[in-house]
């Protein structure tokens, strides 16, 4: 990745909506040399989707929370089966330490939250799990900073 990249990140970034023309005309370059580059980026895995960034407060989830959970050996593959079915399970990642997955959760309430982790804990093969509540997100998810 060059600058030129680094500037069409930023670009599309800036205005997710914007077109192959414009850009070009924005960075001072052909329009086939955008495309080329977007493609190679794609290709690359580094543009990973056009989709649009869904917002779940806007949506009405108001609540974020964050479980730990701690499974039994070599049941990875089922719990990960089972909280995919949970749309307000955002997120999941393996870690090391106290746990073995955290997941980013969403609610339209607290008690909604209790609802949620009632459901993902039916899972048998969780045997503990630990939460808690985002009160605030001053540094949203944000990849933009590393090109």
């Amino acid at each position: 990745m060059d600058e030129l990249d680094a500037r069409l990140l930023r670009e599309l970034d800036a205005a997710p909506r914007v077109g192959v023309l414009e850009i070009s005309r924005r960075l001072g370059v052909a329009r086939a040399t955008v495309q080329a580059r977007l493609d190679r980026l794609v290709a690359g895995g580094v543009i990973a989707t056009f989709a649009p960034t869904l917002d779940p407060m806007a949506m009405g989830y108001t609540v974020t929370a964050f479980a730990t959970l701690e499974i039994k050996q070599g049941r990875g593959q089922a719990v990960l089966a089972h909280l995919r079915r949970i749309a307000q399970v955002l997120e999941v990642h393996t870690i090391t330490g106290p746990g073995d997955m955290l997941c980013r959760l969403v609610a339209r309430s607290n008690d909604d939250l209790q609802v949620v982790l009632d459901e993902v804990t039916q899972c048998v093969d969780i045997v503990r799990s630990s939460s808690v509540i985002a009160l605030s997100n001053p540094v949203p998810h944000r990849v933009l900073p590393l090109v």
